[in-house]
């Protein structure tokens, strides 16, 4: 079967290399079975890297040009071995397929240098009062955590001169594999065992964290609570997780922060609610009683009538506002104390009451 090489690329016969180049990359993202599933896809994308491999090479572009469209194939030129030609197929592959790792793509391009790892982060969990949450609080915290290694400041090696270029991957961090398909030239990579992928050897490990720049201990250390917290928030703190490899930078701790139940008060938001007893007597002529609040006692005015259940507020008392807004309120809900037992001069004294109260009707629903 004859074939035009420049019409199969949709090139013209004085196209550059630089135009069959991009000919070919726009063709092969179009066509690559990879790529396309399509039925036939296989068959075009071969024929389309048969031409870019005659037309890449400038001695085969010769050769094809000087034979005219005779089926260069039928020549001598051996499709198996194209990707032994003068054209680059591993960069434009690179280009192609860079990003495709995560699609069971492993070409040249897809990965970079691994590097250290940074350190890990780190989740905590913290118990506070209610009182803590309104003003704030000091923590004591015990973690087992990775920390940089104090004998080799992290680096993992015995001295300085000791790290070199990984000779197994020349520092890239990843080894590069070659292989001739019917396609073309294919081109896998991995993570370099020898230096897992940091580009770095290390020659003498050091002895005390055995080369991974971090060891293992408990350390301690003191978290600063702001004061407008609620059960759920999660405060982040910078560079308080693991270590990180090699240098590495670490990771972060996150505290989760729990408010235990009070056993008074009710929190809404940053509104506080609570419920105080009120004697009848006091209910009825009115005076004062005294409230609990988050930062002590607090005196209220009852007045003359007040019924159960009203709710008197106390601005500002409740829990400041995390993000530097108003703090929240304090509620508090009237609850009449009513006495369950009385004597017989107080039962007396009642009925005495109740008969000097005019009687306007004689039931509440007549």
């Amino acid at each position: 079967m004859t074939k035009d090489y420049y019409e199969i690329l949709g090139v013209s016969k004085d196209a550059s290399s630089e135009d069959i180049k991009k000919a070919y990359k726009k063709l092969a993202k179009k066509y690559h079975p990879d790529l396309n599933k399509d039925s036939g896809a296989a068959d075009k994308f071969k024929e389309i890297s048969e031409a870019a491999a005659v037309l890449g090479d400038p001695q085969k572009r010769q050769q094809y040009d000087q034979f005219g469209k005779a089926d260069f194939g039928q020549g001598g030129f051996d499709f198996r071995n194209f990707s032994g030609s003068g054209f680059d197929f591993g960069s434009i592959f690179e280009e192609i397929f860079a990003g495709f790792g995560g699609q069971g793509f492993d070409i040249f391009g897809g990965r970079r240098k691994a590097g250290p790892k940074r350190g890990r982060d780190i989740l905590y969990d913290v118990e506070i009062d209610l009182e803590e949450a309104a003003t704030g609080a000091k923590k004591q915290v015990e973690i087992d955590s990775f920390i940089e290694c104090k004998k080799c400041r992290g680096s993992g090696a015995k001295k300085k001169s000791d790290i070199s270029t990984c000779p197994e991957c020349n520092g890239s961090g990843i080894v590069r594999h070659a292989r001739r398909t019917p396609f073309g030239m294919f081109a896998t990579q991995s993570t370099c065992s020898k230096c897992r992928g940091t580009g770095e050897f290390i020659e003498n490990p050091c002895p005390e964290c055995d080369g991974t720049g971090r060891i293992e201990k408990e350390i301690q250390f003191e978290i600063k609570i702001p004061a407008g917290v609620n059960n759920g928030t999660r405060l982040r703190i910078p560079g308080k997780g693991e270590a990180g490899e090699k240098g590495a930078s670490p990771g972060d701790l996150y505290v989760n922060i729990h408010v235990k139940k009070h056993k008074y008060f009710e929190r809404q938001g940053n509104d506080i609610y609570v419920h105080v007893p009120v004697s009848f007597v006091t209910a009825a002529i009115g005076g004062e009683v005294e409230v609990p609040t988050l930062k002590g006692k607090a005196t209220i005015k009852i007045p003359p009538g007040t019924q159960g259940g009203k709710i008197f507020r106390l601005k500002g008392k409740g829990i400041p506002d995390l993000h530097g807004y108003s703090d929240g309120d304090e509620n508090v809900i009237i609850q009449i104390d009513i006495p369950k037992k009385l004597n017989k001069k107080q039962k007396e004294l009642l009925q005495e009451f109740e008969g000097t109260v005019k009687k306007k009707k004689k039931g509440w629903l007549f």
